[in-house]
């Protein structure tokens, strides 16, 4: 065990971002008053002993603290491990492929997408995509990640060959119907598709149970990746209401408790349809039992709640940043 810790150990080391790491330890210098030494030390000592990566000793902020509450958090090791038993490499396509995912949970969605064959065949497929009411839709690859790759463009003036030229250019490989978030969260953050992540497991009865709840907010991007430099807030399970600030990704950020752009609060926001949005979450959770613990992104629109897609890497770092302490007890739980 101690042998792939030092693995990761090298494989963090190799892809570390040397300015955001110098950035944290600076920052992390100067609210622990340690020496950079010391915390260099205590990096190479946690990394081994709580199976966190180097960039998760400065996001849970472990410079702060004690033994105990080191041990409550999970990394990036820990969380690979446990979902490697939950969603098995023989079921997880499903997950990564965003086509796959598309037909095997079509009947929970309302969206029409199409893929470049169907473009290139001119089918009913392609022409749905084309004559939402929307009047947009969204160039997706099957395999992205953090919103790379995707692409917004207005419908008017396109035919089936333009949207395949659209595609080839920007290395996609589908299209589909623009997704109109409700007023009220056009109200907080007009900018981008703001969603939901919800984390459910199903425990050993088959039983849903729900992990946690964030709502992604863009700031002035037009897609809610908390990477990309947006933020992140938690909600209250049974009320849907958002309990605490925004968070950045960028531990050197302040938490937002209005919205930098519209100047909403965020603390006190009300999710719409909330109960409507947990249900879909859960019931996707039993739809397809074969990968057990998913990350869910949820949008909401007028009509309601709307399944965008299944994680299986659902970030563990936001998950736990959203609820202030480590969630490892959860995990634990049969």
């Amino acid at each position: 065990m101690i042998l792939k810790q030092f693995l990761y150990l090298g494989h963090w080391i190799v892809e570390l971002d040397r300015t955001m790491f110098s950035s944290y330890l600076a920052y992390a210098q100067k609210k622990s008053h340690k020496t950079k030494t010391a915390i260099l030390l205590d990096i190479l000592y946690c990394v081994l002993k709580y199976k966190i990566s180097i960039m998760e000793y400065f996001q849970f902020n472990f410079s702060l603290l004690g033994k105990e509450e080191r041990k409550t958090y999970v990394g990036t090791p820990c969380l690979e491990e446990y979902l490697s038993t939950m969603n098995p490499k023989s079921a997880r396509g499903i997950l990564d492929n965003k086509l796959k995912f598309l037909e095997t949970y079509a009947p929970l969605m309302k969206r029409h997408y199409a893929t470049l064959a169907d473009m290139r065949a001119h089918n009913d497929a392609g022409m749905k995509v084309l004559h939402n009411k929307s009047g947009k839709i969204v160039l997706k690859w099957m395999y992205g990640q953090c919103g790379l790759r995707i692409k917004v463009l207005p419908v008017e003036d396109l035919d089936s060959d333009a949207v395949v030229k659209h595609l080839q250019e920007t290395g996609n490989d589908y299209a589909e119907e623009f997704v109109v978030q409700h007023k009220e969260l056009m109200r907080l953050a007009p900018s981008g598709l703001n969603t939901l992540r919800i984390v459910t497991r199903l425990n050993i009865h088959d039983k849903v149970e729900i992990l946690g709840t964030t709502l992604r907010i863009s700031i002035n991007s037009s897609i809610d990746n908390w990477s990309a430099g947006n933020i992140a807030a938690p909600v209250n399970l049974t009320t849907g209401i958002v309990e605490g600030p925004a968070f950045y990704k960028d531990i050197t950020k302040p938490d937002e408790y209005r919205h930098p752009i519209t100047n909403v609060d965020i603390i006190g926001f009300q999710i719409p349809y909330w109960r409507e949005a947990v249900q879909l979450a859960k019931d996707a959770a039993l739809f397809n039992k074969q990968n057990r613990c998913i990350g869910w992104d949820i949008a909401i629109t007028d009509e309601g709640p709307e399944l965008i897609e299944g994680n299986n890497n659902w970030c563990k770092v936001f998950w736990q940043l959203s609820a202030k302490k480590g969630l490892k007890s959860l995990l634990e739980r049969s």
